[in-house]
């Protein structure tokens, strides 16, 4: 590895004293505007980056988010959504010349764990917490009174204090199964998510309670985001003998995409025998056939709407809870009556 350019180089290759290399790296008073550039020129030419430990002894910022995955890779790889998320994360962030700092970890612990290093390294001045859990030890770490300043993703109830930013996910739920109920269905099914997710017990409890509100069967499927869990629930559910679901909700796009071919190799028709609705609308939505009807929101615009947020966080605004949206219903081509021509 190259050795790491010092300021005493800089002072070297520029002329002038270590004190003034400071002065000017800091953009602090005490040489001359001519000086000043001639510094930051050299500084540039070889290549000097800010020691992340000198900005710890100084208290000054890492100009860095953090955010923190506790997924398993190949199911990240699956599905759009964090891609858009992140995209909109990152469109705040250039604003102010801040780089986000992204880790998968395998487990929660380490997650927790992940935190604690950065704090006790100034790697970054603030993250983005996802996917909460009920009795969350990551909110209870963030929550602590020197916890790094954070934004959960998340409904306010587990929020314990932090600033959040949420969706309305119970509302779609219950606008979708009233729409299948208007339609004509009465055993519907929802192809959901890893169990532990706040975000899918708040996704379950609307979709149990409309249902039973308005006397249709409703059956909670559990998987873990993949195509093929969707694609093996699909399956077991229309070929189980008795009688048959005539509608699907799933959790993400990928997973009612694999349901879609599922529904055409059994050779039902879709929505005539099977209507299909995707969660998020991710372009993969508009580019099957027929096209996806979807819960619809803006994920890069969420993504964007949470860096904001940190950032009015980062310069001293009080936590606060922020609804984002509600999904709303985007009926496509894989939706309609029962017996509806496909």
């Amino acid at each position: 590895m190259a050795p790491r350019i010092t300021i005493a180089d800089i002072a070297r290759r520029a002329g002038v004293s270590t004190g003034a290399v400071s002065y000017a790296l800091n953009n602090r008073p005490g040489v001359s505007q001519a000086t000043r550039e001639r510094i930051l020129a050299v500084a540039a030419e070889l290549g000097w980056q800010p020691s992340a430990a000198a900005r710890s002894l100084s208290g000054a910022r890492t100009e860095t988010v953090g955010l923190v995955l506790a997924r398993d890779p190949s199911a990240l790889g699956a599905e759009s959504f964090y891609m858009q998320f992140i995209a909109g994360i990152e469109s705040e962030l250039e604003t102010r010349s801040y780089g986000l700092l992204l880790q998968v970890v395998p487990t929660l612990d380490a997650e927790v764990a992940t935190y604690r290093t950065w704090h006790a390294a100034r790697r970054v001045d603030g993250v983005v917490l996802v996917d909460p859990r009920v009795d969350d030890p990551r909110v209870a770490l963030l929550a602590e009174p020197d916890g790094l300043p954070a934004v959960v993703v998340g409904d306010p109830t587990l929020a314990r204090g932090l600033m959040n930013v949420w969706t309305d996910d119970a509302s779609a739920v219950r606008e979708c199964v009233r729409y299948l109920h208007d339609a004509g269905h009465r055993y519907v099914v929802r192809v959901g998510g890893t169990e532990g997710y706040v975000h899918t017990i708040i996704r379950d409890e609307a979709f149990r309670d409309e249902t039973e509100r308005l006397g249709m069967e409703g059956v909670v499927a559990r998987t873990d985001y993949t195509p093929g869990e969707g694609a093996a629930v699909t399956r077991a559910l229309l070929t189980g003998g008795g009688v048959r679901p005539t509608a699907f909700l799933y959790d993400n796009d990928v997973m009612a995409l694999a349901g879609l071919g599922v529904a055409n190799e059994l050779g039902l028709g879709v929505p005539s025998d099977v209507s299909i609705v995707a969660w998020d609308d991710s372009p993969l939505c508009l580019a099957t056939y027929p096209r996806l009807s979807a819960l619809s929101h803006d994920v890069t615009g969420f993504g964007a709407h949470v860096a904001r947020r940190l950032f009015d966080r980062l310069d001293g605004r009080p936590a606060g809870s922020f609804l984002d949206s509600t999904p709303a219903l985007r009926l496509r081509g894989t939706t309609g009556p029962v017996g509806a021509p496909a």
